[in-house]
């Protein structure tokens, strides 16, 4: 199944790497407080990358 890679810039200016299966759900929930404990604590984020994988294990 593929998965995705995705870089995150939050309000603070520091960076959060997170992988998911569904980037746009997950982006949603970050921007809602509902992602990472980190996200939540430093909103708002936007999306600086991210890159499609076959597997997990190949985005890290």
């Amino acid at each position: 199944m593929e998965a995705v890679m995705y870089i995150l810039q939050c309000g603070n200016g520091l960076y959060y790497v997170g992988s998911t299966k569904n980037l746009k759900k997950r982006l949603a929930q970050h921007q809602l407080g509902e992602g990472a404990n980190f996200t939540r604590k430093h909103l708002p984020v936007k999306i600086v990358y991210f890159e499609n994988f076959d597997r997990i294990e190949e985005a890290f």
